[in-house]
């Protein structure tokens, strides 16, 4: 089967992510004839049948993220994905173990961080694994994850990973088992939506030969610019809990 080509449209108020196969995409500011993608290519620019302008330009995990994958209730949000690199230090060739995939929001994003190191991911829903196989393989991010339709509860054979998230109900039950697929200086990160699950989590934690064991959350607002400079009536705030620990022995 020909792999199908994803472009985005881009104008100074309108995004899309188009796929190749469709031929006549409707936007606010007219239709577009995609046929044209190939015959323009080379310029990066079509026009509706009314005149306006988009570049055409190669999406990112951001574009596929927002614009065409799947989501379950709750994800990890890329502001706290991006915490979590940033607080861990993850980059290219690291190996991450992401229990609780969900819609596969933060195994992509880490994916595309470390790869070509790898992501291994553990689902025990199977709706909520088939979702998470679509988006993964939308992405084009097959290759560096592993999905694993397994409850991570029961034990994680893999070793020596450089970091382990958490993103499901009672997270405490699977810290013992995060600790032993750590290497030494790996980082163990949960995500929890309540104070009682930090609590319990982090008493788990500090059993075991972890160390630098900080609870934070994260924040974004965001401020309109236009007429007049103030903080957004409407945003997303707080979102979760994200509790780090590291491995010293």
């Amino acid at each position: 089967m020909k792999k199908q080509k994803v472009v985005v449209l881009l104008s100074k108020d309108e995004c899309y992510l188009v796929r190749n196969s469709d031929k006549i995409f409707h936007t606010r500011s007219g239709k577009i004839d995609l046929g044209d993608l190939k015959r323009k290519r080379k310029a990066g620019v079509i026009k509706t049948h009314l005149g306006k302008e988009f570049s055409v330009v190669k999406p990112n995990i951001k574009d596929y993220l927002e614009k065409m994958a799947k989501r379950m209730p709750q994800i990890v949000m890329p502001k706290d994905a991006a915490l979590i690199l940033a607080y861990t230090g993850a980059s290219q060739g690291d190996n991450v173990v992401d229990v609780g995939t969900g819609s596969g929001f933060l195994a992509m994003l880490m994916a595309n961080c470390v790869k070509p190191g790898k992501v291994v991911t553990y689902e025990k829903d199977m709706k909520t694994f088939r979702v998470a196989r679509e988006n993964i393989k939308m992405c084009g991010l097959s290759k560096f994850i592993r999905m694993k339709n397994r409850d991570a509860t029961k034990g994680i054979p893999e070793k020596d990973f450089d970091l382990v998230t958490v993103d499901i109900q009672n997270p405490e039950k699977v810290v013992r088992h995060a600790y032993r697929s750590l290497k030494l200086g790996g980082y163990l990160v949960v995500y929890s939506p309540t104070v009682e699950e930090v609590i319990a989590v982090t008493k788990k934690i500090r059993k075991l030969n972890f160390s630098y064991i900080k609870t934070v959350e994260n924040i974004v607002r965001e401020w309109q610019t236009e007429r007049t400079t103030r903080p957004k009536t409407v945003g997303l705030m707080h979102t979760g809990f994200i509790t780090f620990a590291r491995k010293v022995r």
